[in-house]
């Protein structure tokens, strides 16, 4: 991965670029796919052919996220939604037998988790969500 800003290269969990301080995909001087110099309004690598708009395909809205974690969060579905899918599967699983076997204890402790994380997504800055919880595909908090 190369830093949008300045062009050099990054490691893929990479935060803010060691070079200039700028977060990876903030800028677009350079593609983060193959640090080719591009234009201000260029939606598209012409080297390599990565979009290089923010919402590009395969993005994750932080809203959608957040609200699908408050409110169907204890069955997991923004875990789904996000693309974790062992996690999803956890909490699913976590809430659904452990709920039987615990007199539903177990469920509150998955929607109290799904709550907290809910409000983490929603009161992250759009690049950080999507650095953490979309590339660098942080599972957890």
């Amino acid at each position: 991965m190369f830093c949008s800003n300045c062009g050099k290269e990054l490691d893929a969990r990479a935060v803010a670029c060691p070079a200039c301080g700028v977060p990876p995909r903030l800028e677009r001087k350079f593609c983060f796919n193959c640090g080719t110099t591009t234009a201000a309004n260029q939606a598209i690598c012409t080297k390599c052919g990565v979009s290089l708009t923010a919402g590009g395909s395969g993005e994750k809205n932080k809203v959608a996220a957040g609200l699908l974690a408050i409110f169907l969060g204890a069955l997991g579905i923004h875990k789904f939604y996000l693309g974790y899918s062992k996690e999803g599967v956890i909490m699913l699983l976590i809430t659904i037998v452990g709920g039987v076997f615990t007199f539903s204890i177990a469920s509150w402790v998955m929607a109290i988790i799904a709550l907290i994380e809910g409000i983490t997504y929603l009161t992250k800055p759009d690049a950080e969500f999507a650095n953490a919880y979309v590339r660098n595909k942080r599972g957890w908090f």
